[in-house]
């Protein structure tokens, strides 16, 4: 019998079991899926969470509800992956052989990249909402809070949905007027970008919703450090941001199991085939979602278009065949923009998002 190993039981992990385990049946192949975790966390409704709009019941569930019938689940910790070895060793000294693996580890926030951001402020006046207790914490802080300067911020690029820092400042937008206190409350949209989102046309109609909604926006801030004294962000050139509230997307960086197994970049990405999705270094090692480093959104849409490729070309490679080259980086993203309304945007490694109707382009508005 020969192991197909799965590292990572979210969201693009959980795809891949289910559709392999229709294609690789035993007594031939053993399809095993190992995470650390107890359950699983619907990772989109943490940005629901600070506005109650979303309980914690609607995010979290068991995490065998999501393993298909005839993949074996593992629940422990990863030390290292040994490619040279084709084994995982996990804690506690067990170690697991594999034919194929598949790495589904996804991305971290990494607050202590940045001077202060972990500091006396944390969870007091400076929140993050990519963590399930840093949405819950913002939600408590919210709950209460009187008003004043609210900065939403990115720390840099890439992260985990990168339109998600704009809905939070659109939501916020509407959450305040809907307790009667937007008066009260200036919000400021600072990025590290030049513009508010990563593609030009995108930008264009991103940013008109943000002056519409009078949300002053901070280009090209590259921060530096957290003054937790003055409650400021400061960046490399002297230049401070005052809040009262700062909601920030810290550095995302991939799972330390990779730095610990000398896999990863800089940022603990695994080098990928932007096109297969195949690693770059090791020919039976896969990648996909927001573990790898290839140039396309951290999205669950984008794990999902990469499960279907990945699924035909890990069929090809067990029976010798030359990989497809057909993952092109699509993406899809409903950008949630208040009051009950969202667009759509739909793009790949090429196109940009074109303007229309779902699913027909070339219409008069934009994709709502």
């Amino acid at each position: 019998m020969k192991n197909l190993v799965i590292l990572g039981a979210g969201t693009a992990g959980t795809m891949m079991a289910n559709h392999l385990v229709h294609h690789l049946k035993q007594p031939d192949w053993q399809i095993t899926i190992i995470d650390e975790r107890i359950e699983h966390h619907y990772q989109p409704g943490y940005l629901f969470l600070p506005f109650d709009i979303y309980k914690p019941k609607d995010i979290i569930k068991k995490i065998e509800d999501f393993i298909p019938k005839g993949v074996q689940l593992i629940k422990n910790n990863i030390n290292r992956i040994v490619p040279a070895e084709n084994k995982i060793q996990l804690e506690g000294g067990d170690e697991m052989a594999y034919d194929l693996l598949i790495i589904a580890t996804g991305a971290k926030i990494a607050p202590e990249e940045i001077e202060g951001m972990k500091g006396a402020q944390w969870q007091k006046s400076v929140f993050d909402f990519y963590t399930y207790e840093g949405a819950l914490a913002l939600r408590n802080k919210l709950r209460k809070w009187q008003g004043g300067k609210l900065v939403v911020h990115i720390t840099e690029m890439p992260i985990k949905c990168p339109v998600a820092p704009l809905e939070f400042a659109f939501l916020a937008d509407s959450f305040f007027k809907h307790k009667d206190m937007r008066d009260k409350v200036e919000i400021t949209y600072v990025t590290p970008l030049s513009g508010a989102f990563t593609k030009p046309k995108a930008t264009e109609t991103l940013e008109h919703f943000l002056v519409e909604k009078g949300i002053h926006i901070d280009h090209d801030f590259a921060i530096e450090h957290v003054d937790n004294e003055k409650k400021e962000i400061v960046d490399y050139g002297g230049r401070a941001i005052p809040f009262d509230l700062l909601v920030t997307v810290p550095t995302n960086k991939g799972d330390e199991l990779i730095e610990r197994s000398g896999m990863g970049d800089d940022l603990n990405y695994v080098p990928t085939h932007k096109a297969t999705l195949q690693s770059k270094d090791h020919a039976n090692i896969f990648v996909l979602g927001d573990a790898s480093n290839i140039p396309a959104s951290k999205a669950g849409s984008v794990a999902h278009f990469e499960a279907e490729i990945l699924t035909e070309n890990i069929l090809r490679f067990i029976k010798g065949e030359p990989l497809k080259e057909e993952f092109d980086g699509h993406a899809n993203c409903f950008i949630e923009t208040g009051n009950g309304k969202a667009l759509l945007i739909d793009f790949n490694y090429t196109h940009e998002p074109v303007e229309g109707s779902f699913p027909f382009p070339g219409l008069d508005h934009c994709n709502y």
